[in-house]
């Protein structure tokens, strides 16, 4: 799903101009070019002609985003080209990094209140929001922003709602380890069966790179692959610039034994014996998950690609 961008455009360039309502928009669609036609489709409110600064009209753009799309019309819901691409607009507009807080929290709840109580909605919609915002693939991946939905979706179900633990679930682990939160404290166990804790690891040069990995994943081999051929990386260990800790999250002790022989020399490895996943302590809902902390075990780096990671680092 692409943004529109005669959308944007009319959003962020050209709401100064006075009688863009939303009427305006369904004619405009008519001669636009065909990749922004499908975006135009959605019902957009219409804006009041005498809002004519871009922030009065992109803040009732927003509060109202969904009044006009009805919920109980499945045929619609299920029409991507309307639904889903209607979907990115509105993520997108809240997450440009000028919405304040207030009016994404307001935007959020007006549409949560709109779907809840439309069984077939809720579903597409609530898979919507998971894929986009909760997917570490997707290019929309906003912890924050789908932490705020949560929160909004749980002010609107009623308090017998059966979801209702799932979602406070998932909520609990999106606040959790965030950058500037002391990271959670963990078990682990070396290969010689030696107990160790996350809070008494000891970190070289105020950074450690701490690493939940399964050598069994695909995209860990991956990964690990990619680090252990990186010079800059293994310096860095051998020079005390940097402390690794991978932890082993999974069961199979055996499996986890059978691969040490080919993890970087330098690093700490541990396994946890399912303690992180068994707790939920971290969320890794996609592995490896790579954290950067400080000597401190404070947050620097949340669930980051190691390109990310390596950056920060100026590896």
């Amino acid at each position: 799903m692409r943004i529109g961008h005669l959308f944007l455009g009319l959003l962020l360039g050209g709401l100064g101009a006075c009688g863009n309502t939303g009427g305006s928009l369904e004619k405009t669609t008519v001669t636009s070019q065909d990749s922004v036609t499908q975006t135009m489709r959605f019902p957009f409110p219409e804006i009041p002609a005498t809002l004519t600064e871009p922030e009065a009209r992109k803040s009732y753009l927003l509060t109202h985003y969904w009044e006009q799309f009805d919920f109980a019309d499945t045929t619609l819901v299920n029409n991507r080209d309307v639904t889903e691409q209607g979907f990115v607009n509105f993520i997108a507009l809240l997450a440009d990094g000028t919405t304040p807080e207030e009016l994404t929290r307001e935007s959020l709840e007006n549409w949560c209140a709109g779907f809840v109580g439309k069984e077939h909605a809720r579903q597409v919609l609530t898979q919507t929001a998971d894929s986009y915002l909760f997917n570490p693939n997707s290019p929309f991946y906003n912890e924050a922003l789908y932490g705020m939905y949560l929160e909004a979706l749980l002010s609107k179900l009623p308090q017998t709602d059966a979801m209702r633990s799932a979602y406070r679930f998932k909520l609990e682990l999106v606040r959790r380890n965030n950058v500037g939160d002391k990271a959670t404290d963990f078990v682990y166990y070396l290969s010689d069966g030696s107990r160790h804790t996350l809070a008494a690891t000891p970190v070289k040069s105020n950074r450690l790179l701490l690493m939940f990995y399964d050598p069994e994943c695909e995209s860990c081999h991956e990964v690990l692959l990619q680090m252990a051929a990186d010079t800059a990386l293994a310096e860095a260990v051998r020079t005390g610039k940097l402390s690794v800790l991978a932890v082993y999250t999974e069961g199979n002790d055996e499996a986890w034994r059978k691969a040490l022989p080919d993890m970087p020399g330098g690093w700490t490895v541990g396994n946890d014996r399912e303690a992180v996943k068994t707790g939920a302590l971290y969320d890794l809902k996609a592995m490896p998950s790579l954290y950067l902390l400080d000597g401190s075990k404070t947050v620097l780096l949340k669930d980051a690609a190691y390109e990310k990671i390596r950056a920060t680092l100026a590896l």
